[in-house]
C-alpha cells in the first residue's frame, strides 16, 4: 500500500473519507443506469457536504480526478499527497526573486508586472522567457515581500448587461464641445436606446441643466414612445428634483450610475467617443459654423438621424441601429395625447403666500391674486417652458414675475367701495333687540303715531 494510504493515526483521514462519499455517490448512480457525465453533474449540483465543520462543494473536474485516483488505488488514492514546501519558488530563478525583493524595497508602489519589465531590461529575464505573475505573487508572499493591494480599488458587480427589447432602457448623457470661430462652450445631450443603440434625439444648450434634459426627454418620447427605465449619471441636470418628479410621473424607473465610474456607462461613453470624433471636434474654431444652440441642434440631429442610425454597428453584428430598432417585435407605448404628455411634465410645489401676495419659485418672485396672503397654495410649474400657475377661483391663473420698478411708480390701491362697508356692518345682538323692544319708536313708518292696539 502506498505511503499516503492512511492518515496520521493509521486510518483514512477525514478528507479521504469525504472524497470517498462523493465518489461512492457517483458510482452508485452509475449502477442505477446513469451515465458518468450525468452522475457527476448531478452530484456537483447537490447541496454541499460538511468537511471539518465547513460546507464543501466539489466541481466536476475535481470529481473526475478523484474517480481516477479511486479506480487506481481505492480509498488510499483519495489521500492528499504530501509535498515539500519551498520558501521561495521552484519555478522562478533565485536571481529574479532577489531582484524583485530589492525593487519592492526601493519602490513599494511598483507593480509586479512593472518589476518584471525592469528585469527584462536589466537582462535578468530573457526577452521571450514567460514569467507567471500569479507564481511570482505567491513567491513574494512566501518570502515576506510586501505586495499589498493598491488603495482605491473597489469591489463592484461589473457584469455587462443589455436589455432585449427597444425602449426597455433609455440612456442619456451630455457631451461638452466648442463651436464657431469664437469657440463658444456648448453641451449636446443625446438620448440613446440601450437594446438597439438607436439615437432618438439630441438637444443643445450652453450648459447641463434639468430644463435641457426635460426638453430632450419630451422630444424623445414624442418620437419613440415611453421608456421603461431611464439610466443617467450623476450630473447636475440629472439629479435635480424636477427630473426625478417628471420621470416618476411618466411613469418610468430612474437609475443613477455610480459616481466616477465611466465603465458603468460603457455604451453611452462609447457613443460620446464616436460623436466626438465624427462631428464635434470638427466644429471647434470653424468660422462657417453658427454657434447658436438651435443651429447646432439642427446639425447634430441631422447626423444622428441620417448618418449614425443607418451605420452598421459592430455590437449589432453588422446591423444598423435603425434596422434593429424597427424590426423589434415589442410594440411602442405612446401617451394618449400631446396634452396628456405635457401634463406629466408639470411639477407641483407647495408654497406659502407672503403678506404682500408673493410666492417664490426657483429664486424668482411671482405675484399672486389678492386675498391669498398668508395661505398655503399649490404652484403648478411647467418644466418645458418654465411657466408658473396656481388654481384661483376654479381656474388656473398664470403668474408673472414681480416688476419692482413698475410697482414703485404705480398708484396705491384705493379704499374699498362704501357698499362693501355697509355689507360689513355687524348684525344686532340680543341686547340690541331687547332695547329696540322696550324703547320702540312711537312714530310709524308712514310718519304718524302708531296704535299700540295694532301691534297687539
Amino acid at each position: 500500500m502506498p505511503k499516503n494510504s492512511v492518515g496520521p493515526t493509521g486510518h483514512p483521514s477525514e478528507e479521504a473519507l469525504y472524497r470517498f462519499r462523493v465518489v461512492s455517490d457517483v458510482l452508485a448512480r452509475e449502477l442505477r443506469g446513469q451515465r458518468r457525465q450525468e452522475a457527476i453533474s448531478s452530484v456537483s449540483s447537490e447541496p454541499p457536504l460538511v468537511l471539518s465543520g465547513a460546507a464543501q462543494r466539489s466541481g466536476p473536474r475535481t470529481i473526475y480526478r478523484w474517480l481516477a485516483a479511486f479506480e487506481k488505488d481505492q480509498i488510499a488514492g483519495l489521500e492528499r499527497c504530501p509535498r515539500s514546501r519551498t520558501k521561495s519558488s521552484v519555478v522562478l530563478s533565485e536571481r529574479l526573486l532577489e531582484y524583485v525583493a530589492a525593487q519592492k524595497q526601493e519602490d513599494v508602489q511598483a507593480s509586479l508586472p512593472e518589476i518584471v519589465k525592469r528585469a527584462r531590461v536589466a537582462g535578468i529575464v530573457a526577452e521571450q522567457e514567460p514569467v507567471d505573475r500569479t507564481t511570482l505573487y505567491r513567491a513574494c508572499l512566501r518570502m515576506g515581500v510586501c505586495v499589498e493591494r493598491r488603495r482605491g480599488a473597489k469591489i463592484r458587480d461589473s457584469r455587462r448587461f443589455a436589455y432585449p427589447h427597444r425602449m426597455d432602457m433609455l440612456l442619456s448623457d451630455g457631451k461638452h464641445f466648442r463651436a464657431g470661430a469664437l469657440r463658444a462652450r456648448r453641451l449636446a445631450m443625446f438620448f440613446l436606446d440601450d437594446a438597439s443603440r438607436f439615437g432618438h434625439d439630441v438637444v443643445v444648450g450652453p450648459s447641463e441643466s434639468g430644463e435641457l434634459f426635460q426638453q430632450g426627454l419630451y422630444q424623445a418620447i414624442q418620437r419613440s414612445g415611453l421608456p421603461g427605465i431611464i439610466y443617467l449619471d450623476r450630473g447636475s441636470g440629472f439629479i435635480a428634483n424636477d427630473t426625478v418628479a417628471v420621470v416618476g410621473q411618466l411613469p418610468a424607473l430612474l437609475i443613477h450610475g455610480e459616481r466616477a465610474y465611466p465603465e458603468g456607462h460603457g455604451k453611452i461613453e462609447k457613443f460620446n467617443q464616436t460623436v466626438g470624433e465624427a462631428v464635434l471636434r470638427h466644429l471647434d474654431g470653424r468660422p462657417d459654423v453658427d454657434p447658436d444652440c438651435g443651429a447646432l441642434q439642427l446639425r447634430l440631429r441631422h447626423w444622428l438621424h441620417e448618418v449614425y442610425n443607418h451605420t452598421p454597428h459592430e455590437s449589432l453584428h453588422g446591423r444598423t441601429p435603425w434596422q434593429r430598432f424597427s424590426t423589434d417585435e415589442r410594440p411602442l407605448r405612446f401617451p394618449e395625447s400631446l396634452e396628456a404628455l405635457r401634463e406629466r411634465f408639470v411639477v407641483h410645489l407647495q408654497r406659502r403666500v407672503s403678506p404682500d401676495h408673493v410666492v417664490t419659485v426657483d429664486d424668482t418672485f411671482y405675484e399672486v391674486p389678492r386675498g391669498l396672503a398668508g395661505s398655503k397654495t399649490t404652484v403648478y410649474r411647467q418644466v418645458l417652458d418654465g411657466t408658473v400657475r396656481i388654481l384661483f377661483q376654479g381656474k388656473l391663473v398664470k403668474l408673472l414675475p414681480v416688476d419692482l420698478a413698475a410697482n414703485a411708480h404705480a398708484r396705491r390701491a384705493g379704499r374699498p367701495d362704501p357698499e362693501d362697508d355697509l355689507a360689513a356692518i355687524p348684525t344686532k345682538s340680543a341686547a340690541d333687540l331687547t332695547f329696540d323692544r322696550d324703547f320702540a319708536s312711537v312714530v310709524g313708518p308712514d310718519g304718524g303715531f302708531s296704535d299700540p292696539h295694532d301691534e297687539e
